[in-house]
């Protein structure tokens, strides 16, 4: 759990808990900016309190301003209270369940700014993997810090019922036009995952891939799979069936899509 300095704005520190949903383990990134003594800790990560001090370590002798969520689920969030009990900071995200202190006013909204110290962080909501998740662009690093909308290895899972195909798709169809655009998006830094050098093509490839996927449903129910786990079976018979749960996942997200 050594802390990696990835760009002179971010430095990530692995969660040990590696799994077929989470690759290597979650990434919680800090975000400082060059010679500032405050820091951004976005994902905390899961309650496992050698992570949490090794993260806290790694921004010594800097203090945290704020701890970020890119979204609720628990290999993100569920060290969030602890960690930032022993920061003494606040802890913003869409979801108001896991703000602290609960009766903060500030979520993460479109347009929101962040700053701490020189750290400008910009909050891209990017609701689909979960409807509360959203992305954090640093214009001054070219980062563009993903959670699990887009992974560093693989492809990511529409979570339903917390996430939803449609709002999934507009989200990548964002991005890749930010990504493309003239925003200067040199890298994405994922909750899971290794870095991601090449943005649009990776969004692309996203993007094909969940229309390819749709397709191959589209056509499993014409040929009678009419229920989640048969269209599983059938789509994703060359996929080791460890993953078949979160296939089934996206699965019931592509048939509320098609029955919308």
């Amino acid at each position: 759990m050594t802390a990696e300095v990835v760009t002179p704005y971010a430095t990530r520190v692995l969660a040990a808990n590696p799994g077929p949903m989470t690759l290597d383990g979650t990434n919680t990134w800090i975000l400082r900016a060059p010679e500032s003594s405050r820091a951004v800790v976005v994902d905390p990560g899961p309650m496992l309190e050698e992570h949490l001090r090794a993260v806290l370590e790694a921004v010594a002798p800097a203090t945290v301003d704020l701890v970020l969520l890119t979204h609720g689920h628990f290999d993100h969030s569920e060290g969030a209270a602890w960690f930032a009990a022993q920061a003494n900071c606040p802890v913003r995200s869409v979801d108001p369940a896991f703000r602290i202190p609960t009766d903060h006013a500030h979520g993460l909204a479109e347009g929101d700014v962040i700053g701490a110290d020189g750290l400008r962080i910009e909050v891209l909501p990017t609701p689909g993997h979960t409807m509360d998740s959203v992305c954090f662009w640093l214009p001054d690093d070219g980062s563009l810090l993903t959670g699990d909308t887009v992974l560093g290895r693989g492809t990511s899972v529409v979570a339903h019922p917390d996430g939803a195909l449609g709002p999934y798709l507009e989200s990548l169809e964002s991005l890749r036009a930010f990504a493309n655009s003239p925003a200067g998006v040199e890298r994405l830094l994922p909750g899971h995952g290794p870095v991601i050098e090449d943005p649009g093509a990776v969004l692309s490839f996203y993007l094909n891939h969940r229309r390819e996927r749709l397709a191959q449903v589209r056509e499993a129910v014409a040929h009678g799979h009419k229920t989640a786990e048969a269209v599983v079976a059938h789509v994703y018979a060359d996929v080791d069936p460890i993953l078949w749960p979160a296939a089934e996942r996206s699965v019931r997200a592509q048939l509320d899509y098609l029955n919308g």
